[in-house]
């Protein structure tokens, strides 16, 4: 049995909305298909076959839909074409001097309707019955003569129920029963909007573009014969690049020389410039503020940071929300309802009310087909969830998906794991406790000397702490005692636990300390003991009480380490419950247990950076993983990664997520209701089609504009 396949293209130029969503569905029917997803915010369509076997047929296949659907729009493999390469949208590739014809024809259609006008309004110079159907006639095939053909080459594929129809049918209604001006005026007013609408779609898939404008263009890769500019795929690991001031980083490295201030706001959302030199690691993506740096490479650039926020970037889309499905479903349906509903409008109350007109119940019925389409949600409410998770992006929070990113808007229990997500996972000294005769200066160069020929993670967070060079002359014998410490120079420093003492007759004061606890002795003499402990992040107080604040109604902790460590930490940020000395299985576990005590539409947020942090990723509602320091295991389950270790950033991605939902019901609300109120008041005779066409483009106008609300960078 041959591999499935995953394939990802650019549906370059297109467009129009329920296009993107026939496209998706009549795909996703193919035989061979597991499943097809078009994403219409930024163009793309995703194809997973069953059988790799089948790929060239299936492609054949969608190819043809596309051109039966839309002819005008071109299928482009991603792999040979960057997604809005360089934060710039695809641009359309009509030939300039169709594209000047075309507007040339709609100008000299509205110079034409405004000359009918003229004569209309001045009674002694009017034109005859004749001459005047002429005029308006000319002109409505001038401003409307793209939509009525788009309408008919739709109609023999069999796709009747789209906006092109509507107006055609609509305005081909106002000729037949003799309101010439206003069947040009309708269509020339929904050109026009259709034009601010296309043009606001392209504002926001520009700004959503922009957010994602981190790609780099090339690297200057260091070889025997000086520096050369290629692509970052090319570089390899081990490879010398050098980036010069205002040039991006383009592949995860660590700096070999030089210093520099990093503009990491891209991926972090942090404005404050980060200094580096020899020897810190810096992500692809930076960009370089003023020093030149030279940097040894960690990481291909499939691998590097860059790579992987734009993958989860552009993929998110695949993963629709509630909303987006509910709309894509309503808008199946919705169109083809209004439309019998306004063919019964036009021909049942002339055949049951007595001296009532045909021609004044079908101008009711016009109203009806015109403010039909739902173009103002199918447009406006996947921009606002891809606008979200872009401006997320941008605050170093990337999440995978628009279904993630409306569940987070109901957290009801968020569970952390400790080390490396509400700690910093790496040891240092915390405390020392010099012994009588003995000074913390004294005490930790003791121990330094002692722990100087040492790996141990211990013995290096001491040395940390001393931070001066070892004379390793004036050590002398050393002697590391395996599960109890080290002996130095024939018994002149002890430096160990309790079982080190005990063997050699030292008395120890009781001591309880959080943390492991080294003890030292100098030429048999106790000198103290010195605690090394995880340090708590910064903001990991900050981030409970902002969790709190946004009513999360269950914060706990899930933690390998002792109770003491896990109630001390709980004590200090105000955590609801610890669970501690937990296995990777006991931890899937005990979230089982706190989904049961959560409500019933509450989600369940698990936060973890390690690789045994996998499983309860996967398990939760919402998996939130550490992505600069967590594993590729807990990014890969996650459904959210935090780019910069804070926890603080959740409770900013429930922000971003709260203001996106709200937007997107604010333009549900908005459009059904204007649309309802226009349908009643064209079914009481009270709206004209001006309205109409308001209830139509002005509203997805309207709903467009309010979608990129959601992109601007204050979220509170």
């Amino acid at each position: 049995m041959k591999a499935a396949l995953r394939r990802e293209y650019v549906l370059h130029k297109l467009c129009c909305p329920k296009c993107a969503a026939k496209i998706e569905k009549y795909v996703a029917a193919l035989e061979g298909v597991s499943r097809a997803v078009v994403d219409f915010s930024v163009q793309k369509l995703t194809i997973e076959a069953q059988n790799a076997g089948l790929w060239d047929d299936i492609m054949s296949r969608t190819s043809g839909i596309i051109k039966r659907l839309e002819p005008s729009v071109e299928l482009r493999d991603m792999r040979e074409e960057v997604l809005f390469p360089s934060g710039k949208a695809a641009k359309d590739t009509e030939n300039p001097v169709a594209a000047w014809f075309r507007r040339a024809g709609i100008i000299f259609g509205i110079s034409l309707f405004a000359f009918g006008m003229i004569f209309d309004y001045v009674p002694s110079i009017s034109l005859a019955p004749f001459m005047r159907l002429a005029v308006f006639l000319a002109s409505y095939i001038l401003v409307g003569g793209e939509a009525l053909v788009k309408a008919a080459k739709n109609i023999a594929r069999g796709e009747i129920f789209d906006e092109n129809f509507l107006m055609g049918v609509a305005t081909i209604g106002a000729f037949a029963i003799g309101e010439y001006p206003e069947g040009v005026a309708v269509m020339i007013f929904y050109r026009v909007g259709e034009a601010f609408q296309d043009y606001a779609v392209g504002r926001s898939r520009k700004s959503i573009s922009a957010l994602m404008d981190i790609r780099p263009d090339y690297a200057n890769l260091k070889t025997a014969a000086g520096l050369e500019r290629v692509s970052p795929e090319i570089a390899r690991v081990g490879d010398i690049i050098v980036v010069k001031p205002g040039e991006k980083i383009p592949l995860d490295g660590v700096v070999t020389d030089g210093f520099s201030a990093l503009d990491t706001s891209a991926l972090s959302g942090e404005s404050l410039p980060r200094d580096v030199e020899k020897g810190d690691a810096v992500l692809s993506g930076s960009i370089n503020k003023n020093g030149l740096l030279t940097i040894e490479v960690s990481k291909v650039f499939g691998e590097s940071t860059v790579s992987k926020i734009l993958n989860l970037v552009q993929n998110a889309g695949s993963k629709k929300s509630v909303a987006e499905n509910f709309i894509t479903k309503f808008a199946r349906y919705y169109t083809p309802a209004v439309v019998f509903s306004a063919a019964a409008l036009a021909v049942l109350p002339p055949l049951f009310i007595p001296d009532v007109s045909f021609t004044e119940w079908g101008s009711r019925a016009l109203v009806f087909l015109v403010v039909s389409c739902p173009c103002a949600l199918v447009i406006s409410i996947p921009l606002s969830f891809f606008g979200g998770i872009g401006g997320a992006s941008r605050n170093g929070i990337l999440i995978k998906g628009s279904e993630y990113l409306e569940a987070l808007t109901n957290v009801d229990t968020v569970v952390f794991d400790k080390t490396g997500t509400l700690t910093k996972g790496a040891f240092s000294v915390t405390k020392i406790v010099p012994a009588d005769g003995f000074t913390e200066e004294k005490l930790l160069y003791y121990a330094a000397h002692a722990e100087s020929h040492s790996s141990h993670p211990i013995a290096l967070s001491i040395k940390n702490a001393y931070g001066k060079a070892i004379d390793a002359g004036s050590i002398g014998v050393y002697e590391e005692i395996v599960g109890k410490g080290v002996r130095v120079g024939e018994d002149r420093a002890l430096a160990g636990n309790a079982k080190l003492f005990e063997a050699a007759n030292i008395p120890l004061p009781a001591v309880e300390e959080l943390g492991t606890v080294v003890y030292m002795a100098v030429t048999g003499i106790y000198a103290g003991y010195i605690v090394i402990s995880d340090e708590l992040k910064a903001d990991g107080k900050q981030a409970v009480e902002d969790l709190r604040a946004m009513g999360v109604k269950r914060i706990a902790m899930l933690t390998g380490d002792s109770k003491a460590v896990g109630e001390s930490i709980a004590n200090q940020i105000g955590l609801d419950a610890v669970y501690a000395e937990l296995l990777p299985h006991q931890k899937v576990k005990c979230l089982e247990v706190l989904e049961q005590s959560k409500s019933s539409s509450g989600k369940l947020v698990f936060v973890g950076d390690g690789i045994n942090d996998a499983p309860s990723l996967a398990r939760s509602d919402i998996g939130v993983a550490m992505g600069g320091v967590g594993s590729d295991a807990a990014i890969e389950a996650a459904d959210v990664v935090l780019m910069t270790d804070e926890p603080s950033k959740i409770a900013h991605a429930i922000r971003i997520a709260r203001k996106t939902r709200n937007i997107v019901w604010q333009n549900i609300i908005f459009a059904l209701s204007v649309k309802g109120v226009i349908l009643v008041m064209g079914a009481l005779g009270m709206a004209t089609m001006w309205e109409a066409v308001f209830g139509d483009v002005g509203v997805a106008l309207i709903a467009v504009l309010n979608a990129m609300r959601v992109m601007r960078p204050s979220i509170r």
